[in-house]
C-alpha cells in the first residue's frame, strides 16, 4: 500500500485536523486520498448512528464515497485509551482483523493517509502498540507537532522512536495549540533542526477548516505517490 502514517506528539493536538487538510490539499492535486482513522474511542450519534467525531470529520474531507466503516474501522463508544476501551466492550482489538480493514480501504485509493491515536506509541493490546501498528503497516510517517510550551521535546523524542523503529519521518507539520505561545518563530526553528525532515507548513487556529489546506505544501508527498 502507498501511503503514510500520521501520528502526534501527543493527543489532542490536531492528527485528525491535519489528516483532513492533507486530504483535501492532496486531492487537489489529482489524487485518490483515504483518510483512514485506524481506531477511534469515543461516539456520538450522527443521524441515528454512532460515529466517533474525527471519523465524522476525516469522511466529509474525502471524495471517494467511503463509509464511515472503511474511514474508521474501528471504533468503541467510549472515550479512552482503546485498549481498555475495547476491555470495556468486553473484547480486545484484533490484530489481524484491523490491518486487513485498513489495507482494503487503502486499496481504493492512490494514497492512504492513516491516523493514529495519541502519541505515538499507545498500547493497543498487552504486545502490539500504536508504534508497531505503522511498522505492520511499513508506511513513512508524517509527524504532526503540537506547538505549545514542551513541543520541542515532545517532538524530538517522537522523532527518535520513530526511527527506532526503522521507518522514515517523512514530514512534519506544526499546528497550534496554544495560541498565545511566545517565541514560536524559535521553537519551529529548534523543531526543524531536531527533525531534518520537510515541514509541510505551520497552521495557527483556525475557525474554517478548509482554509488549512492551502497553507500545506504537499509537493514532497506527492513525488513519493
Amino acid at each position: 500500500m502507498k501511503g503514510f502514517f500520521v501520528t502526534g506528539t501527543d493527543t489532542e493536538i490536531g492528527k485528525t485536523f491535519v489528516t483532513a487538510a492533507l486530504t483535501r490539499a492532496l486531492a487537489a492535486r489529482g489524487l485518490r486520498v483515504a483518510p483512514i482513522k485506524s481506531m477511534a474511542a469515543g461516539q456520538a450519534l450522527h443521524a441515528g448512528r454512532w460515529v466517533n467525531e474525527d471519523v465524522a470529520t476525516l469522511l466529509a474531507a474525502q471524495n471517494l464515497g467511503l463509509t464511515d466503516a472503511e474511514v474508521g474501522p474501528l471504533q468503541f463508544r467510549e472515550p479512552c485509551a482503546p485498549h481498555i476501551a475495547a476491555k470495556l466492550e468486553g473484547g480486545a482489538i484484533d490484530r489481524d482483523a484491523l490491518l486487513g480493514a485498513i489495507r482494503a480501504t487503502a486499496a481504493k485509493a492512490d494514497l492512504a493517509l492513516v491516523e493514529g491515536v495519541g502519541g505515538f506509541r499507545v498500547p493497543l493490546t498487552d504486545t502490539w502498540d500504536t508504534a508497531d501498528l505503522a511498522v505492520d503497516l511499513g508506511l513513512p510517517v508524517i509527524l504532526v507537532v503540537g506547538l505549545r510550551l514542551g513541543c520541542i521535546n515532545h517532538a524530538l523524542l517522537t522523532a527518535e522512536a520513530i526511527r527506532a523503529r526503522g521507518l522514515p519521518l517523512a514530514a512534519w507539520v506544526a499546528n497550534t495549540v496554544d495560541p498565545h505561545q511566545p517565541h514560536v518563530a524559535d521553537n519551529l526553528a529548534s523543531v526543524q533542526a531536531g527533525l531534518k525532515a520537510p515541514c509541510l507548513g505551520h497552521l495557527p487556529r483556525l475557525s474554517d477548516p478548509l482554509a488549512a489546506p492551502a497553507r500545506l505544501d504537499v509537493s514532497s508527498l506527492v513525488a513519493s505517490a
